[in-house]
């Protein structure tokens, strides 16, 4: 019988499933729960060793014989500590050791309560990983709890070898041993580049063509894609492609990329037939929240995630393999690969396809859509975080713009001031489209003295953070409460933008936009920077987005 603590079973069927066999248990109640898990399975061969400054050293032995994963379990408290010499020797020789250390609930840590220290993290750069796993209360903690095991096994053996830390909180009763076997659990794989893809350059078209529903989704990427035409439009034929603004992947490729709007199309009834069985991701942070929710509650059979590390991105939670390659040149690989066709984009680009760009009267939107427009070829366009990233994926771009947009945190600091810089180092024209709270926040980057008249701000006033608007109990809040929420205000940015030597415009309806923006895109229409400050109504902007979102669901 094993363990009925949730976390313990994770790890134990993750060290099974990721055939770690060799196991050196030292003494104590704490850690009493992992051990009986572990001596109870036939699977694992276990070494008592009372001291833990012995059994650190014991399991270095074991490792160097079978150039294997060797597990120290320990209890909780100093316990822990006197593994700490052997950790060094594992670090400094690049010995796969896993450290398993019981602990106390995070709640008794510093109250004086018995075998008690700060255990995470406590071996610090002499680890290559440390994690420290939750007390699985519902499913969340489950998936963070297999992730987080998943992400120290492979560590071990990952640009070298070393040690790594698995810290597992244990709380009482410790002695519940009802569970009679190990459960089913989600094993992550690391795969080499595609071309050593198991030595077998064969293997990963047949992989792919056990898949008839394939998806790519092009995460945020720098602006320099090499995919030329031809294999871009293999890759729409291999996969159901999205794309979004800041992916930068060229227009030439045939991609999904009003990706909110075409989920807003899909009929409830449809979503689970049009799910992928198998997900390929790669780039950075993903936008649409549409996206995110349609995969985590449809999710694929299989995910792989392509990046140059080999990172553990499990943004759906359903990650099975983390591929360590440049993520073009394996999307450059799989292009020239004989992969069967299925009708599984077709089926995406149908539902695409009725649906015609936005035409929303006086709004933001419609003041990013004129801009996006009108916007010249061989741009490039900065989106301030929140709103207008979010809105200019409702619109197509012109040829060879670049995208670029602050979102490996998504915060709203530094927008304009990370556009600035780009722009002082630039020929192009450089158009930033950014929010009032975002602009306002961080406008001492005109102070620099480093503006030059490529740039071009499109400012969006409409007095408060409008995203806050989506909240939903927003409406439920007082008008005094909801200010400080949505951050609201009266200010202008005339006069800082006038002092600055900008050329100011003030827009208040689409008669002024409609005159005004051939000027504010035309390359030599004045030896200023300028600055654009569109005023709209905040309420109004969200009722006309929720309007055609509500007609667009109509449409399938």
């Amino acid at each position: 019988m094993f363990s009925s603590k949730k976390n313990i079973l994770q790890l134990v069927a993750l060290l099974k499933a990721h055939g770690i066999k060799r196991m050196v248990l030292c003494a104590g109640s704490r850690n009493s729960p992992i051990v009986q898990t572990l001596a109870n399975h036939p699977f694992f061969a276990c070494h008592a060793v009372t001291d833990e400054r012995s059994a650190g050293f014991f399991a270095i032995g074991l490792a160097l014989q079978s150039n294997c994963p060797v597990v120290v379990c320990c209890t909780s408290g100093t316990a822990l500590l006197n593994l700490h010499p052997a950790v060094a020797e594992a670090f400094y020789q690049q010995i796969p050791l896993i450290i398993i250390s019981a602990d106390r609930p995070a709640a008794w840590i510093g109250q004086n309560d018995g075998q008690t220290i700060p255990q995470p993290d406590v071996f610090r750069s002499l680890v290559k990983k440390s994690v420290n796993l939750p007390e699985i209360q519902n499913e969340e903690d489950e998936w963070f709890c297999n992730r987080l095991i998943n992400e120290a096994l492979l560590e071990t053996d990952h640009h070298g070898k070393g040690p790594v830390h698995i810290n597992i909180p244990v709380s009482e009763p410790l002695f519940q041993m009802a569970v009679e076997k190990l459960p089913d659990v989600r094993v992550i794989k690391r795969r080499l580049p595609v071309n050593h893809f198991n030595e077998n350059p064969d293997e990963l078209t047949t992989q792919l063509n056990t898949f008839k529903r394939r998806m790519l989704i092009a995460g945020q990427m720098p602006a320099n894609c090499p995919l030329d035409a031809a294999e871009g439009e293999a890759l729409s034929r291999h996969f159901a492609l999205f794309a979004e603004q800041t992916s930068n992947l060229p227009n030439f490729i045939p991609a999904i990329r009003n990706i909110d709007t075409v989920l807003s199309a899909l009929p409830e009834d449809r979503q689970k037939e049009l799910s992928p069985d198998l997900l390929i991701t790669y780039g950075g942070n993903i936008v649409s929240k549409r996206l995110k929710k349609f995969l985590r509650l449809n999710p694929p059979k299989k995910h792989w995630h392509i990046s140059s590390g080999g990172e553990i991105i499990d943004l759906f939670g359903v990650l099975t393999t983390a591929i360590e390659a440049e993520p073009y040149s394996f999307l450059q690989e799989i292009a020239a690969l004989p992969v069967q066709p299925t009708d599984y984009p077709l089926q995406w680009k149908n539902l695409s396809v009725p649906i015609p760009e936005p035409e929303f009267s006086y709004s933001e939107m419609a003041t990013i859509g004129a801009l996006l427009k009108k916007l010249p070829e061989g741009s490039v366009l900065h989106l301030g975080n929140s709103s207008p990233l979010r809105y200019a994926q409702l619109y197509a771009l012109p040829k060879d713009i670049d995208v670029f947009c602050n979102r490996g945190t998504s915060g709203i600091e530094g927008s304009l001031s990370t556009a600035v810089g780009y722009a002082s180092a630039s020929d192009r024209l450089n158009f930033v489209v950014i929010g009032d709270l975002s602009f306002f926040f961080d406008m001492n980057a005109l102070w620099n003295g480093h503006v030059g008249n490529n740039l071009r701000i499109l400012l969006l006033n409409n007095g408060g953070g409008e995203i806050f608007q989506a909240l939903p109990d927003l409406h439920n809040m007082t008008e005094y409460t909801r200010r400080f929420v949505s951050g609201t205000h009266t200010a202008s940015a005339k006069g800082w933008a006038i002092e600055r030597g900008f050329h100011y415009t003030a827009i208040h309806n689409k008669e002024e936009l409609t005159e005004a923006m051939p000027i504010f895109t035309q390359k030599d229409s004045t030896n200023q920077p300028l600055l654009l400050e569109v005023f709209t109504d905040q309420a109004e902007d969200v009722r006309l987005l929720k309007e055609y979102y509500e007609s667009v669901s109509k449409v399938n």
